[in-house]
């Protein structure tokens, strides 16, 4: 299902990093960043909140508007009842809805906030994420501390927040079209390796949205999955080549390998993930591609693994989804 906007516009973002993505190779576009895991709290729970807190602070500056001038607040994260996005949020905007997107959370924030924009029933809509490493990994796998090993196929969740400013006022980016992802279960249950897990939903996706709009990889400077890191990526390219003879070779790029460099940054392993692995590429560097006019249109695919712990211990499946945002420069 493929949603066409006439009135939606990405006015600003704000994005706010931690240790290893400072130490990647986007670093100088992000708003803030931190040097350790802490953010200067007391956990690393209270870490992953502050920082959601650190990017509205950021952007009702850079938007030059005040907490009660923004609608909707749409947030997601990792933890437990998405419990950084209703601290982070907490006293900001006229409503809030939270969602659980896991990795596609971002993409997701982004559709239900142009759709409430188009529709008319709302002027605009902050749309924010946030993870960290350290609760992720807690939450979904093993506490860092008990050194557990992690295969080749392990991507790294990135640590901070971020956040766009959708809104019915003309900007340098318009959110042009959204094709709202469905929930594909290809037999996987390794929490290890997400990339495989999560293609199989970044391909039914892409080729759905090729189909309902009519178009393909020529009419997009950028096709940008997030996020399925090393192996994932590959799937991605191998099988819409070999089953729908769709060439992504020129310009498809994965998220976890942008916000990185897998050279330097051993720990990384097989790429990033997390929630705001993708959105602190898209409203970093990419939107800053996008306001120069060094890309006329970019497909942003989040993806997500839908799963519980507790149901991979009962022996049931991944499943996983994808969600396809176009944005165009102005």
């Amino acid at each position: 299902m493929t949603f066409h906007y006439h009135n939606v516009y990405l006015e600003d973002t704000a994005t706010v990093a931690g240790p290893y993505e400072k130490k990647g190779p986007l670093r100088n576009y992000f708003d803030k960043t931190y040097d350790d895991f802490y953010f200067g709290q007391d956990s690393f729970e209270k870490a992953e909140i502050k920082s959601m807190k650190d990017s509205f602070v950021l952007l009702m500056k850079k938007c030059g508007i005040k907490k009660e001038d923004i609608d909707v607040v749409i947030g997601g994260d990792l933890l437990n009842q998405i419990a950084a996005s209703t601290y982070g949020s907490y006293g900001i905007g006229k409503g809030f809805i939270g969602i659980y997107g896991a990795c596609s959370s971002s993409a997701l924030g982004m559709l239900l906030g142009a759709n409430l924009i188009e529709g008319g029933f709302v002027k605009n809509a902050a749309c924010v994420v946030s993870s960290h490493n350290l609760t992720s990994e807690k939450q979904f796998r093993y506490p860092v501390e008990y050194g557990a090993p992690r295969p080749n196929s392990a991507t790294f969740t990135a640590t901070g927040s971020a956040c766009c400013f959708l809104s019915n006022e003309e900007s340098d980016i318009k959110v042009e079209c959204a094709t709202l992802g469905r929930m594909i279960d290809y037999s996987q249950n390794d929490p290890n390796d997400m990339g495989r897990v999560m293609a199989p939903a970044a391909i039914d996706t892409l080729k759905r949205h090729f189909d309902e709009t009519g178009r393909n990889p020529s009419d997009y400077d950028l096709i940008v999955t997030g996020d399925l890191g090393i192996y994932g990526k590959e799937i991605v390219k191998d099988y819409m080549k070999e089953e729908y003879q769709i060439d992504l070779e020129k310009n498809y790029d994965d998220c976890g390998l942008i916000l990185y460099d897998l050279s330097s940054q051993k720990d990384i392993q097989a790429g990033g993930s997390g929630p705001v692995c993708s959105a602190l590429v898209l409203y970093s560097y990419l939107c800053t591609l996008l306001e120069k006019k060094k890309l006329k249109r970019v497909l942003f695919l989040a993806t997500g693994a839908l799963f519980s712990p507790i149901l991979l211990y009962q022996k049931e499946n991944i499943y996983s989804i994808c969600h396809a945002i176009s944005l165009e420069a102005v």
